[in-house]
């Protein structure tokens, strides 16, 4: 079967650790499974032979140019390594047309509701998957892990995590040597934040990180649902001061899921003082850790831990999604199935946004 083609949208931070990672590849081992087709930004297109699409954008729809650039047949995957709400949007038109997404962006599946069951909605009527691995933890085994539980009879109880690698890294050198607007600076520049980083200190990033692991988890809650505290002056101080009255206290911004089913089901997100010995208490630099409590884990929760931030894991993060799709629609291509259960593969086998 002739290799994925890829529309790379955004050339950000994570955009260009996707190039230079194929780059690097240069169609030898995972890169033989994937063609770059075409490659956009807000400012500029850049169309590769054989795309067998228009060579230009209209009315600087760059984007749409480059997603149009993939062609009618074939395995298509649109790559969307932006933080563009407008872009998320029309993340459902794609799928619904057969073209794979592929995203970091958290505007999908952590905005709305209603966007999040018009993402689901179209990836079952086009038949396409939506890898959305890099969403939360830059690729930790977050949202697969969730989905393989419940897929084998598991039901989740509550989940709470240290979710931003920004804000870990943020308090774990916030001892008052240096100012802590310089060290947002700091984390900006190493490609930590959000493109914005009141993205991050308002606790906005999180909150939507937390609504895709609930809405995987089963748990359908409208934003509004959640409770957020930003990471502010006060609220920093005021967790320095509980951290230095409670011996061994270790500071950290939590976010904490209880499922009761939706309507009793409690969400928040905020600054926290942990006892040393608390699940969520250790790890350094950039890591996520989160706990997951299940009928199969009661007592002691399942913990997932590992680098949450960075340019490098979150490309390796949409570039697995990438070839996850395209080695199980290539083995899905050899069985001869009526093309209507197309849509059924979607939702069981690569479609991994399905709850």
């Amino acid at each position: 079967m002739s290799a994925a083609k890829l529309a790379l949208i955004g050339t950000g931070n994570v955009g260009r650790a996707v190039l230079a990672r194929l780059a690097h590849w240069d169609g030898r081992g995972p890169g033989e499974r994937l063609r770059l087709a075409a490659v956009a930004n807000t400012r500029s297109l850049r169309i590769f032979a054989g795309s067998g699409a228009a060579l230009s954008a209209r009315d600087g729809d760059q984007a749409q140019a480059a997603v149009r650039a993939l062609g009618g047949r074939g395995l298509r995957i649109a790559i969307d390594a932006t933080a563009s709400d407008a872009l998320a949007a029309r993340h459902a038109e794609w799928l619904a047309s057969g073209i794979h997404v592929v995203t970091a962006c958290k505007l999908g599946q952590g905005a709305s509701l209603a966007r999040w069951m018009e993402i689901r909605d179209a990836a079952a009527r086009g038949g396409a998957c939506y890898g959305d691995s890099a969403t939360v933890g830059a690729g930790l085994p977050l949202l697969r892990t969730i989905r393989a539980l419940r897929a084998g009879g598991d039901r989740i109880h509550g989940i709470a995590g240290v979710l931003s690698g920004s804000l870990a890294w943020l308090l774990s050198r916030c001892d008052g040597r240096r100012p802590f607007a310089e060290l947002v600076d700091e984390a900006r520049a190493l490609g930590y934040t959000e493109p914005d980083p009141r993205q991050d200190l308002s606790g906005e990033d999180v909150r939507r990180k937390l609504l895709i692991l609930a809405r995987a988890a089963g748990v359908a809650l409208e934003p509004d649902a959640v409770a957020v505290r930003p990471l502010d002056a006060a609220a920093l101080a005021e967790a320095q001061a509980h951290a230095q009255a409670q011996a061994g206290g270790v500071l950290r911004y939590v976010a904490r899921l209880e499922c009761g089913g939706d309507a009793r089901s409690r969400a928040r997100v905020g600054l926290e003082v942990l006892p040393a010995g608390d699940p969520l208490a250790a790890g350094t630099g950039t890591d996520n850790r989160v706990a997951i409590h299940s009928d199969r884990y009661p007592a002691q929760p399942l913990l997932i831990q590992g680098p949450g931030a960075g340019a490098e894991v979150t490309a390796a993060a949409l570039l697995d999604d990438a070839l996850r799709i395209a080695g199980e629609a290539s083995a899905y291509a050899a069985v001869v199935v009526p093309r209507a259960s197309a849509a059924r593969y979607a939702g069981s086998g690569c479609g991994w946004s399905m709850a």
